[in-house]
Formats: C-alpha cells, sequence, structure tokens
C-alpha cells in the first residue's frame, strides 16, 4: 500500500505486525536512510540487523522468506535491510509476502525506482507491504529541515542562516548534517549549551576546505581515474588536508550525480538532466560531471554515498585509522567507477 510520510514514520516507529515490507524509494537517497535509521532505533540497539543485496536473493530467492521468519539464536529481536537494484528480486520479495509467517521486518531501499518497477508495483498492491517515496525537499521545507536538525544538536540557526545551508547542500539531509556537524565543532555547540550559528563561521568553515583543491580527486574518484587519484591523495596529504574536507565535496558531487541519473532515467535525455541541473554543475565541471553519469547506475551512486557519509562518521569517530579508511573507500569507488570505463 502507498504510504505518506507521517505514515511511513509511525509505521517504522512501531512496526505492525501485519505489515512484512517497508520499500522506501524515491530520489531522496538521505531521506530513505534517515526512515531505515527509525527501525533501526524501534528495533533496539541488541537488535540483530541481516543486510541482504540482489545478488544474493537472485541466487536463492527463498532467502528472504527464510530470514523474516528465522529467530534469533539467544532471542534478540531480528530485521532485514535489502537494498535493490532492478527487478531481480522480485521472486524473494514475491516469497515473503506470501510465505505463511514472517515475524521480522524487511526494509528495502529502492532508490529511484521507475514507475514500471514490479517490484514498486507489488508494494504498493499488497496490503503486507508499505511503500514511501522521499524527495529532496526544497524551499521552506528545506530550511526547516536544516534548522531542525541544528536544533537537535544544540545549534540554534536564524532563517537566512538555515536558507543558507539548505542552498549549500542541495537539501540533501546527509549534506546538511555533515555541514551543521561542523558547525556545532567549531562553535563548541552541544545540546546541553545551545549556541547562535553565525555567517561568519560558515565562512570560517568554507575558508578550510577550498573546494578549488579537491576538484581533481573528485573527478578522480567518481570518474574512475585511479592513478590520478593516488597522485591527488598524496598531495592533499602533504598539504595537511583533512579526511573530511576530501569527502564533503565527493558527497556533494555524488548527490548531483544521483539526481541527474535519476531525471536521466526517468526520461532518457541526458542533456535535459544536466539542463534540470542548472547552477548546481559549475560550468568547468559539466563535461566531467555528464561522463560520471553515464558511469553509474542510480543504485550505484546511491551506494557510493552510503559509503562516503559511513566513511565521514568513522574519520571523526577514529583517531588513528582515519586516513587509512578514507583512502581505502575512495579507492574501492574509484575501481568501480573504472570498471565502466
Amino acid at each position: 500500500m502507498k504510504a505518506n510520510k507521517g505514515q511511513i514514520e509511525r509505521a517504522l516507529d512501531a512496526p505492525p505486525p501485519d505489515i512484512r515490507l517497508f520499500l522506501l524509494y524515491g530520489p531522496d537517497d538521505s531521506g530513505g536512510q534517515a526512515l531505515v535509521r527509525r527501525l533501526e532505533g524501534a528495533m533496539g540497539s541488541e537488535a540483530e540487523r541481516i543486510d541482504l543485496d540482489a545478488a544474493t536473493l537472485k541466487s536463492d530467492p527463498a532467502r528472504l522468506a527464510d530470514e523474516a521468519a528465522s529467530l534469533s539464536l539467544f532471542g534478540e529481536a531480528r530485521w532485514i535491510r535489502l537494498t535493490l537494484t532492478n527487478d531481480d528480486t522480485l521472486p524473494a520479495i514475491q516469497g515473503l509476502l506470501e510465505a505463511e509467517q514472517a515475524g521480522n521486518p524487511v526494509v528495502a531501499l529502492g532508490g529511484a525506482l521507475k514507475n514500471t518497477s514490479k517490484i514498486l508495483k507489488l508494494a504498493l498492491d499488497h496490503k503486507a507491504a508499505m511503500a514511501c517515496a522521499s524527495y529532496v525537499p526544497e524551499g521552506r521545507d528545506a530550511e526547516n529541515l536544516a534548522a531542525a536538525i541544528a536544533r537537535e544538536k544544540g545549534l540554534r540557526l536564524a532563517s537566512d542562516l538555515a536558507r543558507r545551508i539548505a542552498e549549500l547542500t542541495g537539501g540533501d539531509r546527509t549534506l546538511m548534517a555533515i555541514e551543521i556537524e561542523k558547525l556545532c565543532l567549531y562553535l563548541d555547540a552541544d545540546p546541553e549549551r545551545p549556541v547562535d550559528a553565525t555567517h561568519e563561521a560558515v565562512d570560517a568553515l568554507a575558508a578550510q576546505a577550498p573546494e578549488e583543491d579537491i576538484a581533481a580527486l573528485v573527478n578522480a574518484v567518481m570518474g574512475g581515474d585511479v592513478p590520478t587519484l593516488l597522485r591527488e591523495l598524496r598531495l592533499l596529504v602533504q598539504l595537511g588536508t583533512s579526511e573530511g574536507s576530501m569527502l564533503w565535496p565527493l558527497l556533494r558531487r555524488a548527490h548531483l550525480l544521483a539526481a541527474i541519473r535519476a531525471e536521466f532515467d526517468q526520461n532518457g535525455n541526458l542533456d535535459g538532466a544536466m539542463a534540470s541541473a542548472g547552477k548546481a554543475v559549475f560550468w568547468k565541471d559539466k563535461a566531467a560531471v555528464q561522463s560520471q553519469v553515464r558511469l553509474w547506475t542510480a543504485q550505484g551512486i546511491a551506494r557510493v554515498i552510503h559509503r562516503l557519509a559511513e566513511a565521514e562518521r568513522l574519520s571523526r569517530s577514529s583517531l588513528n585509522a582515519g586516513p587509512i579508511l578514507v583512502e581505502h573507500e575512495l579507492l574501492v569507488i574509484a575501481r568501480q567507477a573504472a570498471k565502466g570505463r
């Protein structure tokens, strides 16, 4: 059945026993990830999470229903996270919805599923499934989201600053959270000690990480140029560039590619999809961005966004291993892109 944002949030916060599948799709991958975290919170920190992908279920369609009906060895709650790439997992999802029993909830991230997707049609029509599309917030909605994220972290954003951050991040939830986290660290903000954000703080952080110095690395990673990536990494390390300063521009590029790719998949016109991005594509980067859109599928870009966001989080929590973790992730992504060149 089709669900709106409020309905899916309430269901994920307290999973109904008659709902076996939550299908989260749409161009806002960060919004989908945020919904997954709601289910994760509802299941509890001790719950066991089972991760499955399309390749696994294509070769073993019965695995999904089996996992959904299985009991944990020690009695903990279990839930299943599934990443979809196409309709290859349709038999597995049909088996889940038609099984005699399935006590463990399944959440599936579908990315920019086409309207013709058989999985999407099944989820919309079946009473044991809920399907919700996430779209990147715009205008006042994006400003309100930025202010809400900041408020949770102890940062007060005036409306003009919320608008600036929303525009800077293109309304993407993950990028907003990263920018706000940077501001919190810079201003020593905390939920117990709320502070007011300032334009001066945003300017200071922007000056610390000029993206022109990172452009070659961004294009090397997303374009699959491994030799250039290795050279740029050595240069940036010598210059003392932080891991975050490398990852933030990469996340912005990945989200830009995701938006253009989603538009391209819908209308089949890459030039039109590029034009729809407007000023988000800097004129110097147009050729590189267009080439990168061709290299990556919507599902591939979604996985890149997830990996980059996780690398950014780990780089802040791993005092010594941060550079190694970041370099590894960038090489993995670049090598994947290189396969499509």
